[in-house]
């Protein structure tokens, strides 16, 4: 018996229907450290194409550890970010551009006023994909720079997010005094020279 391949009329229509349903974007994650953590998120949650950042603390010995923890500059952290971004929107590459802007990637000892181990730089790459990318920008920052990087490459180690009233803290605090001595100059900063298309 030969079986029919005629399809009823309505499962046609749902087939139709769920091909022209928006597909979403697929999100995208890097983490980056460059220094305080808030003026990091405060830098990149400017960035078109950028969904979401969340402050925190990576590649130190102590699991879950405190900011009371990490500021005692023996646990091994840096601070960090972890950026959550649209590829449809920004590539890698680009958001790699952003962070070489928001740093000083010659500094080995901290990030401006901030001193210190835990404000040190450093890039940890999510996959193979996103090493290759980062090590060929290090190596363009420093052809540009005509010296070497401290901006590290390290392997991605676990992603604690920092305490909640360390999130989106310079949106929430701005006349503080940090945010406003520190941060807005160097997000004013930030906002000259980075330029997207780059």
């Amino acid at each position: 018996m030969m079986r029919s391949s005629f399809l009823r009329p309505g499962v046609v229509a749902l087939g139709l229907l769920a091909s022209l349903a928006p597909v979403a974007a697929q999100a995208d994650e890097a983490i980056f450290a460059g220094g305080c953590f808030w003026s990091m998120e405060t830098d990149l949650d400017r960035v078109e194409g950028v969904t979401s950042t969340t402050s925190g603390y990576i590649g130190g010995t102590l699991a879950n550890p405190t900011y009371q923890d990490v500021v005692t500059e023996r646990t091994g952290h840096y601070e960090a970010v972890k950026v959550t971004f649209d590829p449809s929107k920004i590539s890698y590459d680009q958001l790699l551009s952003a962070y070489w802007h928001s740093i000083d990637p010659i500094d080995a000892g901290g990030q401006f006023c901030d001193r210190g181990d835990s404000y040190r730089t450093a890039i940890f790459p999510m996959d193979a994909a996103q090493r290759r990318a980062a090590e060929a920008s290090e190596t363009a920052v420093a052809a540009d720079l005509k010296q070497d990087v401290a901006t590290k490459i390290l392997p991605t180690a676990t992603f604690y997010p920092a305490e909640d009233y360390h999130q989106d803290y310079y949106n929430l605090n701005p006349n503080q005094g940090y945010c406003m001595g520190v941060i807005q100059p160097k997000l004013a900063k930030f906002m000259k020279t980075y330029n997207p298309g780059e």
